[in-house]
């Protein structure tokens, strides 16, 4: 069953407030919000080098179930999987 358009934008918002992204080592500044472990925020298009993770240990990665890492370069979960 697909999330209908409000859902979606719900869990977005929930998704941008846990999101630790900003903290991450790999993390470039340039005005992007973070959360690129969701499905309709996907890759960064600022951040080009892998310099560590910490998606393990965001709020988000457990509270959705992640199982991947570097988000912000590979993709969403569904893009990695």
């Amino acid at each position: 069953m697909e999330m209908d358009r409000a859902e979606m934008e719900k869990r977005k918002q929930m998704v941008l407030d846990m999101c630790t992204c900003k903290s991450c080592p790999s993390f470039v500044e340039c005005g992007e919000e973070g959360g690129f472990c969701f499905v309709t925020i996907g890759k960064s298009g600022c951040i080009s080098e892998e310099k560590g993770c910490i998606c393990g240990g965001c709020p988000v990665y457990e509270k959705m179930g992640l199982s991947k890492m570097y988000y912000c370069l590979r993709g969403s979960e569904k893009e990695q999987t």
